[in-house]
């Protein structure tokens, strides 16, 4: 009977423990909002160190992609990452940020539901909620911009904390513009080699965008008017072609930023933030 009961308990405890462990993963808050404040000083007290800001934006994206793409794009993937980081809490999605001149409209500006404010305000908005968490004993503040207008704000708002920071030690900032420019020469060249042209992938709302899109939060994308309807032109705000783009392709491009955006915010963590770089915005 002994021969009998050892294993039998000793498979009970590892069942146990191969259930217990992704119970516990996905029970590990990682949304500030989703928080009250006592779990979230818990989870600050516990070694959470990151605090990720995910920007957004409200613009339009043609016929076919709702105007929250980059919002819930940025929530979406600024999930995956602190998920995968393990010790990172991600802040409120930035869903007000430049887009161009109001008055006379240019840019997105000219297509209904596109919201911008000035360059001056976003900047302070990003310095302001980055002290916020600072103050609460978060010592890493990353950015990830989903959009390519902004990233030299990034950049220039990161400098800015950490020169402020350096006086006093203890906290630094980082303008993660891996996130976005992975999306712009790996993941393009992913979809080439799948036979899928430039003119097609686009640079707005086109195949690289929706596929993103499809893979994210698919709800934001009109897939039967995209199925059957005609390809919008640059009239309608689109520059690319995204009748052809499925999740399938759209997760190559998110395994592309959680994987750079998860080893660049490491090696932040260990050694302070490097020099960066900007692509081409999109």
């Amino acid at each position: 009977m002994r021969d009998l009961k050892l294993p039998a308990a000793l498979a009970a405890c590892l069942l146990v423990g191969l259930l217990a462990r992704p119970v516990m993963a996905a029970d590990t808050p990682v949304m500030l909002e989703e928080m009250t404040s006592t779990e979230l000083r818990t989870r600050i007290d516990a070694g959470a160190t990151t605090a990720i800001i995910p920007i957004g934006g409200t613009e339009q994206s043609g016929p076919y992609i709702a105007l929250g793409k980059h919002n819930v794009r940025a929530a979406v993937l600024a999930r995956m990452i602190a998920q995968k980081l393990g010790n990172a809490v991600v802040a409120p999605v930035v869903a007000y940020v430049p887009e161009g001149s109001i008055t006379p409209p240019a840019g997105h500006m000219k297509f209904a539901g596109t919201l911008s404010i000035p360059e001056s305000t976003f900047e302070d908005l990003l310095f302001a909620t980055a002290q916020s968490l600072r103050q609460h004993g978060f010592r890493h503040i990353v950015f990830i911009g989903d959009h390519g207008g902004y990233q030299k704000s990034e950049t220039r708002v990161a400098q800015k904390l950490n020169k402020a920071w350096a006086k006093n030690g203890g906290a630094a900032a980082l303008a993660l513009l891996a996130y976005y420019d992975v999306t712009q020469e790996p993941f393009i060249a992913d979809l080439e080699k799948r036979g899928y042209s430039k003119a097609e992938i686009g640079l707005h709302a086109g195949l690289a965008d929706a596929a993103l899109m499809l893979a994210t939060d698919k709800s934001l994308v009109r897939t039967e008017a995209l199925a059957h309807g005609p390809s919008p032109t640059v009239a309608q705000g689109v520059r690319g072609d995204a009748r052809r783009a499925t999740a399938e392709l759209g997760k190559l491009g998110v395994q592309r930023i959680v994987d750079a955006s998860v080893a660049a915010i490491s090696d932040f963590a260990a050694h302070g933030a490097p020099s960066t770089s900007s692509k081409a915005s999109k």
